[in-house]
């Protein structure tokens, strides 16, 4: 049984005392495809090292996040073009629109979401969305921007059940962790209205950690109480929801 945890940030200072650890714990737990999404520049070197430590086991993005859209994000922009002439990665991510924290960067994280998208089909690559508080905003880009070769994951989906369908109409699958065992979650209450066909599994490490963890640390490993929540409320086996949940992760990432 292999479980697939398509967004996880094992680069992350947060796992500098006890990366190879944590890492092996996944692993020992089936947990054994980690899809590593970019935040910008400053972290490309320990992505790069985190896949040569685990190559086997590691999958690079590469992209710049919406939080870390800033004055010099065209500098940014560069940067990613460069690593993506030089190498191959799996996907454009994570970009999106974040208006959680600051809402005055809207215009320029709208032009950095434009160009990432057209990266991605430059490079025939799925795209990983962050998105948060800005549903409409990511919507109506990707409204202008869809066609045959759009597609890939809203990644830590926290939106409607209208919402979803939106989302999945665009050839984005939900990638769904920690927030579907939270009691005030939401998406627990619907998600099994989508098709398992249409969701993948993640954990956001070290972010989002699911119940019984919730506040602590997230990793990787974690994910297993994902796939018991979501075994739980689409009333199936747990085997079902990996075995679907890692296709969907081949389908998308072709890996």
């Amino acid at each position: 049984m292999i479980i697939t945890d398509t967004h996880t940030h094992l680069y992350s200072e947060a796992f500098d005392d006890d990366r190879n650890e944590t890492i092996q714990r996944a692993i020992d737990a089936n947990v054994t495809r980690f899809f590593i999404p970019a935040i910008d520049s400053t972290y490309t070197a320990s992505m790069l090292q985190l896949e040569a430590d685990f190559p086997e086991n590691v999958y690079l993005m590469m992209g710049l996040h919406p939080t870390h859209v800033k004055e010099n994000y065209k500098e940014e922009l560069a940067h990613v073009e460069e690593m993506l002439a030089k190498r191959k990665f799996v996907a454009i991510g994570e970009i999106g629109i974040d208006l959680y924290w600051d809402k005055s960067t809207l215009g320029i994280q709208e032009d950095a979401f434009r160009h990432q998208i057209k990266l991605a089909k430059k490079y025939k690559l799925p795209i990983v969305i962050h998105c948060r508080d800005a549903f409409d905003e990511i919507f109506e880009i990707l409204e202008e921007e869809k066609d045959d070769t759009l597609f890939g994951i809203f990644h830590c989906f926290t939106g409607t059940l209208e919402q979803a369908h939106q989302a999945i109409s665009y050839n984005m699958k939900l990638g769904i962790g920690g927030v579907v065992t939270f009691k005030n979650g939401k998406i627990d209450q619907f998600i099994n209205q989508i098709d398992i066909k249409q969701i993948v599994l993640e954990t956001d490490s070290p972010y989002l950690a699911p119940k019984p963890y919730r506040g602590k640390r997230n990793e990787s490993s974690y994910i297993v109480k994902v796939v018991e929540k979501l075994a739980e409320i689409y009333a199936v086996s747990e085997e079902k929801i990996v075995t679907i949940t890692t296709e969907n992760s081949k389908h998308v990432f072709g890996v």
